[in-house]
């Protein structure tokens, strides 16, 4: 009985130490290390607006749908770019629901952006990302949007393309992925400008 005893003790013990260590101080440690190192982005990549509210992350979409704006990729989180349920939409290479919903997706694409019925759509303006949550959109993309972009908003197309340039990231690490233009800061930057 008192091994039995003495194992318990030694299990508790190492039980409560764990859960200190575990528990609070390792989070409490990395947490301030996040603030203390990288603040913008332990909390979120916020995008903050000159009147100190925030308009949305750069890491996460928004479904702008605004003529006047830069429209992002299609989603399939929820009921569009909502955070809980991101996620891609499942559907294969062979479904007749993406088949369709791409058909419909290029016939708008095409209508809104003055586009005859043969020129090439990009691929991200008519399928979702993995996440459902992207907040880039390709280069060409964003340069076939220029022109409704300007139109609507009354700017001339050279300043609204100087601002597609501003906003284009290049690949991560220099080598990885294609150029993207981050339509949340495109249009938030766009904005500012009225």
């Amino acid at each position: 009985m008192k091994d039995f005893l003495s194992e318990m003790r030694g299990a508790i013990v190492s039980t409560i130490v764990l859960a200190v260590v575990c528990c609070g101080l390792y989070p409490l440690i990395v947490f301030g290390l996040g603030q203390a190192l990288f603040r913008d982005k332990a909390n979120g990549s916020l995008i903050v607006a000159q009147d100190g509210t925030i308009k949305g992350s750069r890491l996460l979409g928004q479904g702008f749908t605004d003529p006047k704006d830069f429209h992002p990729r299609p989603s399939a989180a929820g009921n569009g770019y909502d955070a809980a349920g991101s996620s891609g939409s499942n559907l294969g290479p062979t479904s007749q629901k993406l088949a369709d919903a791409v058909k419909d997706r290029v016939g708008t694409y095409r209508a809104e952006n003055g586009l005859s019925s043969d020129d090439p759509v990009p691929a991200d303006a008519v399928t979702a990302s993995g996440s459902g949550l992207d907040p880039h959109i390709s280069l060409r993309n964003a340069e076939l949007q220029i022109a409704r972009v300007a139109k609507v908003r009354g700017i001339p197309s050279d300043r609204v393309s100087a601002l597609v340039k501003q906003h284009t990231e290049g690949p991560d690490l220099g080598i990885l992925g294609d150029s993207g233009v981050n339509v949340v800061r495109l249009n938030l930057a766009l904005d500012e400008l009225h």
